[in-house]
């Protein structure tokens, strides 16, 4: 029974990616609104009825695709992440804050549609489930854990500019949700910071740098340095 059962999880499993690598193709062609699972099916040589017992609805497959992107995109974030030890000076905290950026934009640069999905224009007649929340903070957690390392290694520098209550209530709520100590400064300026962030990756992605800035690398290298200064990593900038 134990080998009928894990033949039968396999065969679940592949058929499963199957529908997810189709539903992709549909979004790059027609965009995540004209996705459907009859077409699906029916590019799969499937019957609607058959595909329907791995998704019951399209707003089931549309969440998969989801959260499959924002894991996709926080793996990316976490790799960067990791692939340097936590920082002994400012330079290494600003160095693993690009690194993780860059890692993004790489990944947004090379799944477009998947970036489209999850930070374009909102599908019509979907609404996202909190099954999406945890993944869609992947990457805002690995540059916030770069800010907390820095901060427990003493090379954070709080901004000395003040923040209205509410928005400062507001971090304080959002660092005791994450179960993070940051000054509220720096906790506020870290969602502007991560919005920021992508702001530049649309702009770039949906095409509104084009005939506006040609330098991309070094223009989003200098970006999101200053993001970094205004978070509180202020390292002297980089020669060239």
């Amino acid at each position: 029974m134990t080998v009928i059962r894990g033949a039968r999880e396999r065969a679940r499993s592949e058929i499963t990616e199957a529908i997810k690598v189709e539903a992709r193709r549909q979004l790059a062609a027609e965009g995540a609104a004209k996705l459907s699972l009859r077409a699906v099916a029916r590019e799969l040589g499937m019957a609607s009825s058959a595909l329907y017992r791995y998704f019951p609805s399209r707003d089931e497959l549309l969440t998969a695709l989801i959260v499959d992107a924002y894991d996709a995109v926080g793996r990316a974030a976490e790799r960067a992440r990791d692939a340097r030890p936590a920082p002994a000076t400012v330079e290494q905290a600003v160095t693993r804050w690009c690194a993780i950026c860059t890692a993004v934009r790489d990944w947004a640069l090379a799944h477009p549609h998947e970036y489209a999905l999850i930070y374009g224009s909102p599908v019509p007649g979907y609404q996202a489930p909190r099954t999406t929340t945890e993944p869609a903070a992947r990457v805002g957690l690995a540059l916030i854990g770069v800010l907390r390392d820095a901060h427990a290694a003493g090379l954070l520098t709080e901004p000395a500019d003040p923040l209205p209550e509410d928005v400062v209530a507001d971090a304080l709520a959002l660092g005791a949700q994450l179960g993070v100590e940051l000054p509220p400064t720096v906790l506020a300026r870290s969602v502007g910071a991560w919005a920021q962030l992508f702001g530049l990756l649309s702009f770039e992605v949906f095409g509104q740098f084009n005939r506006v800035v040609e330098a991309r690398d070094p223009f989003f290298h200098q970006a999101v340095r200053q993001l970094a200064g205004s978070v509180g990593l202020d390292a002297p900038q980089e020669e060239g």
